[in-house]
């Protein structure tokens, strides 16, 4: 992942050497461009549609307009809205298509839809593809805002569109000086075979002691991001990523899946790429997604799920992850910043990450001066991969005030959490979680290695509240763990078939941590818990 902001800005151009007067109707208009068309005529009708997208480009949009290109018909070229030719949250600009399918807009090393400085702008049900020059240059659908007033632009809608074979799907980014973009809604949407990113948004470089973030009110939803391979030339930045959301405030990724992505990033890169994660932003929730088989180029990343640098009152939850080179949720904080602070990780699903970087894992947290961090009802499953032997918990050095509660942690042999320092519990606290291994039991907590549970609690002081006992080593009964997740839709071989035996849990009520209403699957959480993403049914 990335140690500072993302800046990828490409495919602005955004003058117009003329443009024409609009037809002498008043109110919104809708035009229309079909191959058979002429644009000669007023566009105004099917009938009258004009021809080519370099025609429609030169429209000067009001609020309420509408541009719809033909169903199943492909259009060269690429079309740009700029400052006063927009619409409002009311009266969008809507640019679409009419008749059956999608029409395409393919771009010959241009952006496909740049909106410059507005918005009030809504894309629907279009496919854009760009050729070997826009992979390397522009941007399928970007959205940029570079003005000094300091106000974020409002209303950008994008669904049902199709972006491949550009630098970037969809990007949304500032100047180092402007505010951005505010109710930002990107659904049903697929985002693959671009260079450097699916979906991306971006904003002036964080600074802590006077936080100020780009875009606010931002909702993912059911969104696809996979094969978007990453830029093997690019060393000095991470590449190959599927939705990466930076500078935000306020924003909700859900039911969106991010996969084969990051195989071709640069080997020689200090930051890699992954599935699903937020930089320098606050109240991001992450939420029912997957992310599998996510790679990286180098020895750096490459995993599910990140809440990287500088993200703060943030929740990953509900998510599946496998198959990942690098952690399957990772935690991590690279500057002295402070600003890593009140985050949660609950409810999730780890299976078999870590394939290519053993030194992860399935939850991995560490990093300078991160704070307050909680990961409660998480499954982790780590199976080692040839002399690789991946903890299925990992912590490093940096950390405070960080709980690890009620937590199932499954490997082969491997240790099942693994610790480069000997945190006391007034740093790092761990009760209630099931530690269980089908191998050799081993647990590394600083410089020692411990083959026991109890000798881990009475020399380390972990898995105790107060004289009471917590945790187990205890069978939790998952199929996964001998037997591989083959289904990407769910995670039934990662439930545990004997979770009212599993002894030991922490009540979460009692030290403060309100879980919420439901566990991974979405069931009503009783009063009596249980270790692990997947609960025993409430009483009735």
């Amino acid at each position: 992942m990335t140690v500072g902001a993302i800046v990828l800005l490409t495919g602005c151009d955004v003058l117009k050497p003329y443009t024409p007067p609009r037809p002498p109707v008043k109110g919104a208009l809708t035009f229309y461009v079909d191959p058979e068309g002429d644009d000669e005529q007023d566009g105004l009708s099917e009938a009258t549609a004009w021809r080519t997208l370099a025609r429609a480009d030169q429209v000067p949009f009001r609020p309420g307009d509408r541009l719809r290109l033909k169903g199943g018909e492909r259009f060269v070229g690429g079309l740009t809205i700029g400052p006063g030719h927009a619409g409002s949250a009311s009266k969008p600009v809507v640019i679409d298509s009419f008749g059956t399918g999608r029409a395409t807009i393919a771009t010959r090393g241009t952006a496909g839809i740049t909106v410059y400085n507005t918005a009030g702008v809504e894309i629907r049900n279009l496919a854009l593809v760009g050729d070997a020059k826009a992979q390397r240059s522009a941007d399928g659908i970007t959205f940029f805002n570079d003005r000094r007033d300091g106000k974020p632009l409002d209303h950008v809608r994008i669904s049902g569109v199709d972006v491949s074979r550009f630098q970037n799907g969809i990007h949304l980014g500032t100047g180092p000086k402007s505010a951005g973009f505010r109710d930002i809604r990107i659904s049903d949407s697929a985002v693959h075979h671009n260079q450097n990113a699916g979906l991306a948004t971006y904003g002036p470089r964080f600074t802590p002691e006077k936080p100020r973030y780009a875009h606010e009110k931002l909702v993912i939803t059911r969104v696809k991001a996979y094969s978007n391979p990453g830029d093997p030339t690019a060393d000095d930045r991470n590449t190959g990523s599927g939705i990466i959301l930076g500078s935000l405030r306020g924003g909700t990724i859900q039911q969106s899946v991010s996969y084969d992505n990051g195989a071709k990033s640069s080997a020689r890169a200090q930051e890699g790429p992954e599935g699903i994660w937020t930089y320098d932003s606050t109240r991001v929730v992450i939420q029912h997604n997957k992310a599998y088989r996510n790679h990286t180029g180098s020895r750096v990343d490459g995993g599910g799920f990140g809440l990287d640098n500088n993200v703060s009152s943030s929740v990953l939850q509900y998510n599946l992850s496998y198959g990942n080179d690098g952690a399957g949720f990772l935690m991590y904080s690279g500057e002295p910043t402070n600003a890593h602070k009140d985050n949660v990780v609950r409810f999730n699903y780890s299976w078999d990450d870590a394939r290519k970087l053993s030194w992860y894992g399935g939850i991995v947290a560490f990093g300078t001066r991160m704070r307050d961090l909680d990961i409660y009802h998480n499954t982790v499953i780590l199976r080692s991969n040839g002399i690789d032997r991946p903890p299925a918990l990992r912590l490093r050095n940096g950390m405070s005030g960080v709980r690890v509660r009620n937590n199932i942690f499954v490997t082969n042999g491997a240790p099942v959490v693994d610790s480069d320092t000997n945190y006391t519990q007034a740093l790092v606290h761990l009760q209630g979680n099931d530690y269980f291994s089908t191998g050799d039991w081993k647990l590394q907590w600083g410089n020692a290695r411990y083959t026991d549970l109890d000798a881990w609690r009475s020399r380390a002081g972990q898995e105790q509240m107060g004289d009471v006992l917590t945790g187990s080593t205890a069978d939790p009964c998952l199929m996964g763990a001998v037997a591989p997740v083959t289904d990407p839709a769910g995670a039934t071989s990662l439930v545990s078939q004997c979770a009212d035996k599993l002894e030991g849990a922490v009540r979460l009520r009692s030290v403060g941590v309100d879980p919420g209403p439901v566990d991974y699957f979405g069931a009503r959480l009783r009063t009596a818990p249980s270790a692990g993403a997947g609960q025993p049914r409430a009483e009735d």
